[in-house]
């Protein structure tokens, strides 16, 4: 059996190994949030980059986006501001294909939630999956970069791949992220959040 590290063969990613730092299941779920404490590290200088995958995050509501926001401290207002870019491709069951900037998922020195996704569906077999990545979250001398690759059944019945990137506009060390729908609970979902580098 061959291990490989993170960052292997001039990826230009933090190189170590990905590091399980937490899991958290969604039943019912109004949030999930990943707060700094004594069962988990979350965003310090332990680890260079920071990872959020989730696996079948399904709504209680249709039509719905889920999205994440970021706090300092001991803060709990996930209210931090943003700047961020959102375009996505899409491909209909019935075979129309789009590939577009969303303005409704960027933000311009926003506070609210920044989308992950967009129009995710609540059949019983429609959810969304993806990554989050942090660069350096704990610094306190740069903005907080990240970037996102989401992937969603929308409710109309379409295959959704988004791209989102930007920064939280703060040279303040993130200690927390939240995840949430923008409308109803997280009916079901994993979300595990994992370290690189050291």
């Amino acid at each position: 059996t061959t291990i490989i590290d993170a960052g292997a063969l001039g990826s230009g990613v933090a190189t170590g190994k990905m590091i399980l730092i937490k899991t958290l299941t969604a039943s019912s779920s109004s949030t999930l949030s990943f707060l700094h404490g004594a069962d988990s590290v979350v965003f310090d200088s332990t680890y260079d980059k920071y990872v959020f995958k989730f696996y079948d995050i399904h709504p209680a509501n249709n039509d719905t986006s889920f999205a994440f926001q970021t706090d300092t401290g001991s803060n709990t207002s996930f209210n931090q501001t943003i700047t961020s870019t959102f375009f996505n491709a899409q491909h209909s069951e019935g075979d129309a294909s789009y590939f577009m900037y969303r303005t409704t998922g960027d933000q311009a020195q926003g506070s609210s939630f920044q989308r992950l996704t967009e129009g995710t569906g609540a059949d019983n077999d429609q959810s969304c999956s993806g990554c989050l990545e942090f660069y350096n979250p704990s610094s306190t001398v740069f903005q907080k970069h990240f970037m996102a690759n989401t992937h969603n059944a929308h409710h109309g019945n379409y295959a959704m791949n988004n791209f989102i990137a930007g920064y939280v506009n703060t040279t303040t060390a993130l200690t927390r992220v939240q995840f949430k729908f923008e409308s109803g609970a997280i009916a079901s979902g994993v979300i595990k959040l994992y370290g690189i580098g050291g």
